[in-house]
């Protein structure tokens, strides 16, 4: 299966388009955008190389009345594998 979905899939990240709910602020944002990118990892301890990891990055816009899509605050995070900040800070509302 392709790295990419395989995250997609395993994280449960929403689709462009798909509102989340933040689960510090309680506010709501609309996944705008969604990017397949490589990851900067800790090198490994044995051969101290440098390597990259799969990950995919999401773009939010917090929705707000009487403001249009775009316009207004902004976010952007990268997931991989190795994390849980998805699971950790959002809530799927749709």
């Amino acid at each position: 299966m392709n790295e990419y979905l395989e995250i997609i899939r395993q994280k449960g990240l929403p689709e462009v388009g798909k509102t989340v709910r933040s689960r510090a602020h309680g506010t709501l944002w609309r996944v705008m955008e969604k990017r397949e990118v490589w990851q900067n990892v800790e090198p490994e301890e044995k051969s101290g190389d440098p390597h990259m990891v799969p990950a995919v990055y999401l773009t939010y816009w917090r929705q707000q009345e009487g403001v249009r899509p775009g316009v207004g605050r902004m976010l952007g995070y990268l997931y991989t594998l190795y994390d849980n900040t998805f699971e950790a800070n959002w809530e799927r509302v749709d």
